[in-house]
């Protein structure tokens, strides 16, 4: 079955690679409760995850706190040390144009 969850995690994993076409996707945390595991998104490092929920996607920045995010895209683990996520509800629209930036930014960040 494809709902909107769906189709918001097919734009995103096509944003990274569209931002990076070197990154690696694997699927880890593999679980009785989750078989298909949670996408990880890697280049010289952990990128970011790619989790859904019942009423939200959630792209999870291993190293979020060190990105700068000058359009806001974070909106979500806030208060975390070190990670920063980006929860994208049904009607909300993703800055695809900040969201490469940001990816990008990661990587570059994970080289240095």
């Amino acid at each position: 079955m494809t709902d909107w969850r769906t189709e918001t995690v097919e734009r995103v994993r096509a944003l990274i690679f569209e931002a990076d076409p070197d990154v690696v996707e694997e699927a880890k945390w593999r679980k009785a409760s989750n078989p298909d595991g949670v996408p990880t998104f890697s280049h010289s490092g952990l990128i970011c995850t790619l989790e859904t929920y019942k009423d939200k996607v959630k792209v999870t920045f291993a190293k979020g706190a060190s990105l700068a995010d000058p359009s806001g895209l974070f909106n979500a683990s806030m208060t975390a040390g070190t990670r920063r996520a980006l929860d994208i509800h049904a009607d909300d629209k993703l800055d695809e144009k900040a969201f490469r930036e940001l990816v990008r930014e990661a990587v570059i960040l994970n080289e240095s």
